[in-house]
């Protein structure tokens, strides 16, 4: 046990539950189901949720697909803590099995990253939601949420190389981000990676994009697509039936 106040949250109205953090550190919510949406085979894959925090985005994943195996790397030991009490949860039986934790430092690289836990050419797909807020724009004394929040100068260069490094050839990179990191995005992609599709995502029809969503190929040479946005709201507060199917594990968003 952390000593932190904490609360048990339902995901995909119920198929998955995850402790979470109350008044401190990162709590996951639609960003991370997104991101998991990004993730669709038919066969056995392997997936790998770099920045897994609680595990929110990997869990989805696992329980919308079950030929899925994830691995949560995370290098708080207090989040990683947080994942391995949810994948304990009677609630989460059905795909604790195909889940494990690993503490370790996305940054890392060549042998250092190797011993620790993610070897090179190993993973069909890797998931992301790195903190992308610039360190400059919200100060907090909670060191959690700092940590999952605030990002460094070149926190997608080395967070996208260790994703290249891991995957195999073919395989698909997928992440959440704002729209203002577009462009570090595909610089960090470079060579690595090809086929990036961009997905802005909107609150309302005529809004300006709050996040965007990016899928990539590794060594593919397909130019980048910028897709049709995704509209959050239709009328009132309800989410538009294809993002709630996305939100609640029903459907994946597939790549063109």
């Amino acid at each position: 046990m952390t000593g932190i106040p904490e609360t048990v949250d339902a995901f995909h109205r119920g198929r998955f539950h995850l402790i979470q953090p109350l008044g401190q550190g990162h709590r996951s919510g639609m960003d991370a189901m997104l991101l998991a949406s990004l993730v669709s085979c038919r066969s056995r894959c392997h997936v790998a949720d770099l920045g897994a925090g609680a595990g929110a985005a990997g869990m989805a994943v696992a329980s919308r697909i079950e030929a899925a195996q994830v691995l949560l790397v995370e290098r708080s030991e207090v989040m990683a803590d947080f994942a391995r009490r949810s994948l304990a949860l009677s609630e989460n039986a059905h795909f604790a099995g195909r889940v494990s934790v690993l503490e370790a430092d996305v940054t890392l690289s060549g042998k250092a990253r190797v011993a620790a836990g993610l070897p090179d050419d190993t993973f069909d797909h890797v998931i992301m939601n790195p903190p992308f807020n610039d360190a400059a724009d919200r100060r907090t004394p909670d060191r959690l949420k700092a940590e999952a929040h605030a990002r460094s100068a070149d926190l997608f260069e080395t967070w996208i190389k260790t994703a290249g490094a891991i995957m195999k050839p073919g395989g698909q990179l997928s992440l959440i981000a704002r729209p203002e990191s577009i462009a570090e995005i595909v610089v960090a992609c470079g060579r690595r990676f090809g086929g990036i599709e961009i997905t802005p995502l909107l609150p309302r029809a005529g809004d300006d994009a709050v996040r965007i969503l990016v899928s990539a190929i590794k060594q593919s040479r397909k130019r980048l697509t910028l897709r049709a946005p995704l509209v959050m709201h239709g009328e009132g507060h309800r989410f538009s039936a294809d993002v709630d199917d996305l939100n609640n594990g029903r459907a994946a968003y597939h790549r063109r």
